[in-house]
């Protein structure tokens, strides 16, 4: 880390210090008088949700959470982002005051820091945990279904009479779902699918007409694009691979969970189409970051301005996805995919992710310097060890993930 970075670290160190406490004044002075801070959707008592300014954060968001649960937040490792946050993993250990249930949950803190302050933080976390821990049942999930199986997480969109449209419920549980597969230690790999006769049509058109009635159609899709965009934040630093099933049409927001992925297998009937000029409005999913970069700007430019369809053949000709095979046998190809990349190396998965995603914005120099950097955190691993030995002896590696 370079001077600047470890004065970051060091105020966001003494910031854990002063929650830890619950030491309001040392709270307030570390923050900035223009403050924002963004709590998990899905807390409870008015937690989840904006901020604004510290007097509300400390009251409404910190302080709330010590009023129903004993908690403290463990950080496990500092990385600063491309955008200049400082992003903080770790596990948050506590119990329910009322209930004495004790409980853990994996969480991502984003913090923004200006002039030796903080002025903005963005907070993921297991909500269910912290509901479990009050004694309440966790709440099911109506739009999607999770399973976690043999170190493989399905996530399967389940709205099939919609074509699996995405409205607020839908966005919400897609970010709890990944909060949940990424604190969990033993997911070794991520399959997204969908139910039905399409992966997703996008945006709930019904529901979006509906709800801006009263709330005005701009509030309606801050609202319900803020916690689906948070989920692909989440889903673009996981330390596991992601493969992803496209079949029917992949539209509108919902081409971001193609995207996402790192291996896509396309049913031979699928169409994707950004859909955004059909009805007025620019686009989100990642759409404007991710196209251009998978298909060409000239391409990606056709496909949002003069919104034309891509073909599944078309997708792979242009490297959009990996393997188109007949939609018959696209679920069980994508399973098979999972499958064998829920039993590889998934350390050195992690940081084959994480060199691919951030070579864009590295020259080659640096590039190279961190792909040394990873290289020798895998050897240091138990899976790097094994194979070395597997291949000695001329035998398979059994890989742990470990």
């Amino acid at each position: 880390m370079n001077d600047v970075d470890v004065m970051r670290q060091s105020l966001v160190e003494g910031m854990y210090d002063a929650l830890a406490a619950g030491d309001r004044d040392a709270i307030v002075a570390f923050l900035a008088d223009d403050f924002v801070g963004r709590l998990t959707p899905g807390l409870p008592f008015g937690i989840g949700g904006e901020h604004a300014g510290p007097a509300a954060m400390v009251r409404d968001g910190w302080f709330a959470i010590g009023t129903h649960w004993r908690v403290r937040a463990e950080p496990a490792s500092y990385t600063t982002l491309q955008d200049g946050r400082l992003q903080v993993q770790g596990t948050y250990r506590g119990r329910g005051r009322a209930s004495g249930l004790a409980f853990e949950a994996w969480f991502v803190h984003q913090w923004e820091l200006r002039d030796g302050r903080i002025c903005g933080l963005t907070q993921l976390t297991d909500s269910a945990a912290f509901v479990g821990a009050l004694g309440e049942p966790p709440a099911s999930f109506e739009t999607l279904d999770l399973t976690i199986d043999d170190g493989l997480a399905t996530l399967c969109l389940a709205r099939p009479a919609e074509r699996n449209a995405i409205d607020q419920r839908l966005a919400d549980e897609f970010l709890a779902a990944v909060v949940r597969v990424a604190g969990d230690p033993s997911v070794r790999a991520l399959l997204i699918a969908g139910d039905g006769p399409a992966l997703t049509v996008g945006g709930d058109i019904p529901y979006f007409t509906s709800t801006a009635a009263t709330e005005g159609l701009g509030p309606t899709l801050r609202q319900m694009t803020t916690p689906f965009h948070l989920a692909f934040q989440v889903l673009a630093t996981l330390d596991v691979p992601i493969v992803a099933v496209a079949h029917g049409a992949v539209a509108g927001g919902g081409l971001g969970f193609v995207y996402a992925a790192d291996v896509v297998v396309a049913a031979d009937d699928a169409r994707f189409v950004t859909a955004f000029a059909a009805i007025g409005l620019s686009g989100d999913g990642g759409g404007t970051w991710h196209l251009p970069r998978l298909i060409g700007p000239a391409r990606a430019a056709r496909a949002y301005l003069l919104n034309e369809p891509i073909t599944a053949q078309q997708a792979l000709d242009w490297g959009m996805v990996a393997e188109v095979v007949p939609a018959a046998e696209a679920r069980a190809r994508g399973e098979e995919l999972a499958q064998r990349l829920a039993h590889g190396p998934t350390r050195a998965f992690s940081r084959m992710r994480a060199l691919l995603r951030e070579s864009w914005d590295r020259s080659l120099p640096d590039q190279l310097g961190a792909e040394v950097e990873s290289l020798v955190a895998c050897a240091e691993t138990a899976d790097a060890a094994d194979a070395l030995d597997a291949f000695l002896a001329k035998q398979r590696p059994t890989f742990r993930g470990r």
